[in-house]
């Protein structure tokens, strides 16, 4: 897995170390001698990760973090800060600046990769959402809130058989968050298909695997894309890199700082929030593109798909797939008489009535204008007639409430039933056959059904 690397350090020597190290392991590398250098490349180049040194002159890495994080542009780029300072203090800046991680020179390769590859992994996620947001925005069916999303008040499941570090990571937490501990494992696999913005995991717990535990997390669907953080020995190296190989967003070395915790848990919860923002914008892009606005039936687009599938199927040795196309009788009369106002309520109205009178498995929908097609699967064109006669005598049978019940309208409907009828057929003879049906509805009087086999 490649990414593109920003390395920042004043020190030159420093720069090309890093750079030939990951660009042997096929990485491709920019690189900047200072802050302002290094946000311009950044605004312009969009890097996967940015590798800051925080000891230079002038704008230091702290400065560079907080800038990139306050950017939207550039605030979902992870960041890992690399000094020779090891101080609590210095790592504490660092993670509250917006860090995803704090390097301590001479910098462990092992520890380096890890780290890199599985923010690579995040970056990757993070970007397929963002492009996806974006050519939502661009349709206008979607608007921004990232800003406003907080990192406090999360839901915080604590899964560790060691009650008194459980009890004070719970402590330390329940002043920003709401904390919940589980000791056996099982349970929290339950707890954590609910509502949980973070796990926090002992890694080193006697009576469970954690990093199983995680794993299982990462497997489960319900649970794949909730942050985690691992408590570990920082000595179990090997232990820790396997938690990053695994999926585990971050890393809590005992002993626990209070600072350190709450720093982290800030982090990952403000990203969870972020990656769950993407996400429902593009389930409701997504909604939006393959549902009429008007009806709030499924639209053309998305009936061609299904119908287009369903025939296939019928084609090779499936059941017949059964197509009811309607039309609105003198529906331009409405719009002309009492305005389009009217006509939409009119829509809506029929919508309703339409929806409820048909199968859990047929898919009505709009086609366009004041026309609507109901896709039956498994269904012959007897039974289509049934439920089409049913449909239009619910609909003249019943005025239309309008213009907030001061006006009743009788509107009445033409129905062409066609169905499929062998190999050769295919969706686009199915409608014309319904449609030439609905034509001789009309031909014939209206507000009838009339079928057409082939």
């Amino acid at each position: 897995m490649s990414a593109r690397i920003l390395v920042v350090d004043d020190i030159e020597a420093n720069v090309r170390l890093l750079e030939a190290k990951l660009t042997a392991e096929y990485y491709d590398v920019l690189t900047a001698h200072d802050g302002p250098t290094a946000l311009a490349i950044a605004a312009s180049e969009k890097p996967d990760i940015v590798l800051l040194d925080v000891m230079m002159p002038g704008m230091d890495g702290f400065q560079v973090c907080r800038r990139l994080k306050d950017d939207p542009e550039t605030r979902h780029v992870p960041v890992v800060l690399v000094t020779a300072l090891d101080g609590r203090a210095d790592r504490i800046a660092g993670l509250e600046a917006g860090a995803d991680e704090f390097l301590t020179k001479p910098i462990d390769d092992v520890m380096l990769f890890a780290r890199v590859r599985s923010l690579t992994r995040l970056k990757m996620v993070i970007d397929e959402l963002r492009d996806r947001e974006g050519s939502g925005r661009r349709m206008g069916v979607i608007a921004g809130a990232a800003s406003r999303l907080g990192a406090t008040g999360g839901r915080v499941l604590i899964v560790d058989d060691h009650e008194r570090q459980a009890q004070r990571v719970a402590s330390e937490l329940a002043i920003e968050h709401r904390p919940l501990i589980e000791a056996d494992p099982e349970a929290a696999l339950m707890t954590a298909k609910g509502v949980v913005d973070l796990i926090i995991v002992n890694a080193t717990a006697r009576s469970f695997d954690g990093l199983r535990f995680a794993a299982q997390l990462r497997s489960d669907e319900a649970t794949r894309h909730l942050p985690i953080l691992a408590i570990v020995d920082f000595d179990e190296r090997a232990r820790l890199v396997k938690a990053l190989e695994i999926g585990v967003n971050d890393i809590l070395a005992k002993p626990i700082d209070p600072q350190e915790l709450a720093a982290r848990a800030r982090t990952q919860i403000r990203r969870k929030r972020y990656t769950d923002y993407l996400r429902d914008n593009l389930d409701h892009s997504l909604e939006l593109a393959v549902t009429d606005q008007l009806t709030g039936l499924h639209n053309r687009r998305y009936m061609n798909g299904q119908l287009e599938a369903l025939v296939k199927r019928a084609a090779h040795g499936g059941d017949a797939v059964a197509c009811l196309l309607i039309d609105i009788d003198h529906f331009k009369k409405i719009n002309d008489g009492y305005g389009h106002d009217v006509g939409d309520e009119v829509l809506r109205e029929f919508a309703v009535r339409l929806a409820s009178n048909v199968r859990a498995i047929d898919l009505p929908c709009r086609y366009g204008g004041e026309e609507f097609v109901v896709v039956m699967p498994d269904t012959s064109i007897e039974d289509a007639e049934r439920i089409a006669e049913r449909i239009r005598l619910h609909v003249a049978g019943s005025p239309f409430r309008v213009m907030g019940g001061a006006e009743l309208l009788t509107v009445t409907i033409s129905i062409g039933v066609a169905a499929t009828i062998g190999e050769a057929d295919r969706p686009e003879v199915l409608l014309k056959r319904a449609d030439e049906a609905v034509y001789e509805a009309k031909a014939s009087g209206r507000n009838k059904v009339v079928s057409r086999a082939a």
